[in-house]
Parts: C-alpha cells; structure tokens; sequence
C-alpha cells in the first residue's frame, strides 16, 4: 500500500491553504477526510500497478523485495485488497463530496489506464503524473469550496513534471542495460532527452511560482506583496533536489529523496511557515 507515497497527497490541502481557510475546522476535518480518502485510493493503484508489474519488478534491484514481487503476497490477495480500497473509497467520497467522488473515480480510471498502457507511452506517462497531482490539487479546492486559482494549477503541473523527468532520468541510470527489462519506456528515453526535459520545467517552476507570488491576483486576494519572499525557498529546493540527482544519483523515488534529506526538510518546513506568516 506504500504508506510512505502518502505525503504526496498532501496536495489536496493547498485550496485549503491558499484560500485563507486552514483555520476553518468544518473546512480542515473536509479536506482531511478527502486526503485520507485519496490515500486509500492511491494504495489501491499501487496494488493494482505492482500486479502488473511484477514481471518487471523482479528484475529491479529494490522493487524485486515487494510483497507481491518477492511471492509474499498471493496476486488475489491484492486484488480482493486493491478493489475493497477503491469501493471504499469512492464510497465515502460520494458521501462526503459528490464532485469530489468524480475527481477521485477519474483519478481511480486514470491510474488504471497508466498501470495497463499509459506508463509505456513516452512523454505522456509523465505527464499523466502529473495530471494527478493536478487532480489532487482541484479535489482539495473543492472540499474547501473554493474556486481552484490557475496560478496553483500550473505550479503543480510544472513541479509535477520536474519530479517525473528526474525520476526516469534516475531509473535509467540506474538501471544500466536492463532499462526495458525494469521499465519498458526507459527504452524510449535517453539522458540527453531527459535532461533537456529537466531544464524546461525547471525553469517553468520557479518562472511560474515568482509569477504567480507577484500576480496582481495574488496581491489582491491576499492584501501584500510579500508571498515574494517565499521564492528563495522554492529556489533552493529546486536547486537541492537537481545537485542530489546529478551529485548524488538519487532521486528514482522524489518523496523518499527528499523526507530523508535533512537540508530538504528543513527548507520545506520553513517555505510552509512563511507561508503562513505572509497568508494568515
């Protein structure tokens, strides 16, 4: 179920954050329901992602040590568990938030498309990460009913698909000559590509994040112009993240890379509270 992928379900509180209303505890138990919901939904992909891939896994120097890879979870098993998590889910997503429900069921037949085809298509396997995050980000703005900015919206797009090229950019590192027999599309990338990929969204994100800190909506919403200031933060973890990939060969999973990175914490942690000390 990877529990530890969690963390990047915390997208779903950003409406929340943005929109002035953390402090709101109708809004704040809403949005962690949903958050706990997209989680048990996400596990079910990954069950489901993991069945299919257990050919491939078995040739990866960590993922061969998964349940199912490693026969210490039964392929029925996982699927009785992938489709009780998914009903759940949407069960109480339809409860809780009947357009939430349609975001989460079409996040739910995306990643089913991703697991089965998607992911063997070049360029469109990345950007399907990234039409997640972005899903997460419209999912969060909903159950804090507000309208989602387009300013958030392509933010997490553009710093979706930095992660999603540095990740490939690792695999294929990593993987040496047996790249398609771990992922197939690895066979379709290359690191030239790759890293020509990384300098366009790089400089997508922090263009994107300056703009959207000193946008005349951003002024006027939040009454200062001092979200600039939080720029710097985003600067240096960007900036952290690219030397630990091309300095350190980390970085085929983004979410542990950066939770065991201490200077990575640490920025993120103080991004947040000025975050806060500027929007609240």
């Amino acid at each position: 179920m990877r529990p530890k992928q969690w963390v990047k379900n915390l997208f779903v509180y950003a409406g929340l954050i943005f929109s002035r209303n953390l402090m709101d505890p109708h809004l704040f138990i809403k949005v962690t329901l949903g958050f706990a919901l997209f989680s048990l939904m996400a596990s079910s992909m990954y069950l489901f992602n993991d069945i299919r891939d257990i050919g491939n896994d078995r040739n990866h120097r960590d993922k061969q040590k998964r349940p199912i890879a490693a026969g210490k979870l039964k392929i029925s098993t996982a699927y009785t568990v992938s489709a009780v998590l998914a009903a759940f889910s949407l069960a109480t997503a339809f409860w809780l938030e009947p357009k939430f429900f349609v975001i989460l069921a079409l996040y739910g037949v995306v990643s089913v498309a991703y697991s089965i085809r998607l992911k063997h298509m070049v360029i469109v396997d990345i950007m399907i990460i990234g039409f997640g995050f972005v899903l997460r980000v419209i999912a969060g703005t909903v159950l804090a009913e507000v309208s989602p900015s387009d300013w958030l919206i392509i933010c997490t797009m553009t710093i979706s698909l930095f992660f999603g090229f540095s990740k490939r950019r690792q695999e294929l590192v990593l993987a040496g000559n047996n790249a398609g027999g771990q992922r197939l599309v690895l066979e379709s990338y290359s690191l030239p590509f790759l890293d020509q990929m990384i300098a366009v969204v790089t400089g997508c994100t922090v263009i994107s994040y300056a703009l959207y800190t000193v946008s005349s909506e951003t002024v006027a919403r939040f009454g200062t112009r001092n979200l600039v200031f939080t720029v710097p933060f985003v600067l240096y973890g960007i900036f952290r993240y690219l030397y630990l990939v091309y300095r350190r060969v980390s970085g085929e999973n983004p979410t542990e890379v950066i939770m065991k990175d201490t200077p990575s914490v640490i920025n993120a942690v103080l991004w947040f509270v000025v975050v806060l000390i500027v929007v609240y």
